[in-house]
């Protein structure tokens, strides 16, 4: 006799149900974003509007070229300095504000309506915009490029992405960011009391932070507090003559071997040449001025040479009339010809710089001769100067 064992039915399959994940974190609120939302928005602010700054006087508009301000000569120091300064903190700031918000990636249903997809794919492009620019920008003040696309013009077209974004995101958010604004606004005083002192804990110790990172890095244009500079890419004191450096001559591919013969070569309506001895036998300047660059860092110095509207008159050009194309001898680079407007060219502080801190320039300082202006971006005072065009 065959005895069979029952089959018994397997049980179908069934996944576990999915599940968004829960935060139990209790700061995950509309106090504590709008608190620190405030803040951010506030840095972004600034650094647009020093960031446009910086742009229209590397690349003014031509109805502007010929009248860009030249007084305050640290103007460019204190906006591009606030600049870098400024994004350094939001980096802080962006990363706490997307602490604060990070569960409602989570909700569930991910979209619940059209206007809710809206403003999801708003706030999508809010956010990797404002990534992009604080972070791009960090990576630039350490001249590190990893990318196949240029800094200057990109970032500048997504800081306009960032400033649409914020602005759409505030006018979404206006109801809550109005419960919210303060201690005593309705939505704060529905917020469980013992949050408070939690809270007031994040806000003090999210400003700290700001306040180390600012300290620890300002010092690289705000040189009374350059014995802090520990964390920017710059110290204003490290370099040949006493100054930083950028661009080197290898990196420009100038050698000294390359400037044997090197005469300065000035085109107008009477063009002439002059050998570096003709120029320092012409009547020298002297002028106090800082150079500033766009990563942050800026210096003074005292710098000598020939008055550059001494040169343009020389060659039949028209005080306070006529701009200048200043072409450099270093091989490529996005700066190797800078035109320069009317008012920088005929200001008496404008120099054909021979000499840095009482000393000849070194090669990497752009001997024979570099442009020095008052408050202009330091990679528009063009080094190795061989040809000057009046315009």
């Amino acid at each position: 006799m065959t005895f069979r064992i029952p089959r018994l039915p397997r049980p179908a399959f069934r996944p576990p149900p999915v599940r968004p994940p829960a935060f139990d974190g209790r700061l995950h609120d509309a106090r504590t974003a709008t608190s620190v939302g405030r803040w951010l928005g506030a840095a972004f602010a600034v650094c647009l509007v020093t960031g446009l700054v910086s742009h229209y006087l590397q690349h003014p508009p031509d109805l502007l070229a010929d009248h860009l301000p030249v007084r305050p000569v640290w103007g460019y120091t204190f906006t591009q300095g606030l600049h870098v300064a400024t994004g350094l903190a939001a980096i802080v700031l962006l990363l706490v504000k997307l602490w604060a918000v990070y569960p409602r990636l989570f909700v569930w249903p991910p979209l619940r309506s059209g206007r809710h997809a809206l403003e999801r794919l708003s706030v999508a492009v809010l956010v990797a915009s404002a990534v992009f620019e604080v972070f791009t920008g960090l990576l630039n003040i350490v001249e590190w490029y990893p990318w196949p696309f240029a800094f200057v013009p990109v970032h500048f077209a997504v800081a306009w992405v960032a400033t649409g974004s914020i602005l759409l995101h505030i006018a979404v958010k206006t109801p809550e960011i109005r419960d919210h604004w303060s201690r005593r606004s309705a939505g704060t005083r529905a917020l469980p009391a013992q949050d408070a002192v939690d809270r007031r804990s994040l806000l003090l110790a999210t400003g700290g932070a700001v306040g180390v990172v600012t300290l620890a890095t300002v010092g690289q244009s705000f040189t009374p507090l350059k014995a802090l500079d520990l964390l920017a890419p710059r110290h204003p004191d490290h370099g040949p003559q006493g100054l930083p450096v950028n661009r080197t001559a290898a990196a420009a591919g100038v050698t000294a071997r390359g400037l044997a013969g090197w005469r300065l070569q000035v085109a107008g309506p009477r063009p002439y040449g002059l050998t570096l001895g003709a120029l320092r036998a012409l009547p020298q300047a002297g002028a106090r001025l800082p150079i500033a660059c766009v990563e942050g860092w800026s210096v003074d110095a005292d710098w000598g040479g020939v008055r550059l509207r001494d040169l343009v008159a020389r060659a039949g050009g028209r005080p306070g009339r006529d701009g200048l194309r200043v072409t450099s001898l270093e091989a490529s680079g996005a700066y190797r010809v800078m035109e320069m407007g009317a008012e920088y060219a005929d200001d008496p502080l404008t120099l054909l710089a021979l000499t840095l801190n009482g000393q000849p320039l070194t090669l990497d300082h752009g001997f024979p001769a570099r442009i020095i202006a008052p408050g202009r971006p330091g990679v528009l005072q063009t080094k190795w100067v061989h040809r000057l065009e009046v315009l």
